[in-house]
């Protein structure tokens, strides 16, 4: 994201805004089959990129691909584009890439 593309926004305390990866239309299952956009789809996690965290935030960063639940979500449009509002408590996980190197570090909640 260049600082011209920059967001007018500034997360606060544990609040995450997320881009979620939309999966429209026909898709396809791990086995080839053709899965129809009208199909009824059961509780399913999805994938998103984080784009702002708050202050409080500790154990994701702008950039990572998180999992979250899509049916507890505040959604909000800025500057034509939708976003995902959550708290951090509410990402099941992150994507493993960035933490590979990470050692033990754990993720403590209060």
């Amino acid at each position: 994201m260049s600082p011209a593309d920059k967001l007018p926004i500034r997360m606060l305390h544990d609040r995450v805004l997320v881009k979620a990866e939309t999966a429209e239309g026909e898709r396809r299952s791990g086995g080839g089959i053709l899965i129809p956009a009208t199909a009824e789809v059961g509780k399913r996690l999805a994938w998103a990129e984080v784009v702002a965290v708050g202050q409080n935030v500790r154990t994701v960063e702008p950039g990572d691909r998180v999992l979250f639940d899509p049916s507890d979500r505040a959604e909000v449009e800025v500057r034509g584009t939708a976003y995902v509002l959550m708290r951090e408590r509410d990402l099941h996980a992150v994507a493993a890439e960035r933490l590979q190197g990470a050692g033990d570090a754990t993720g403590l909640y209060l």
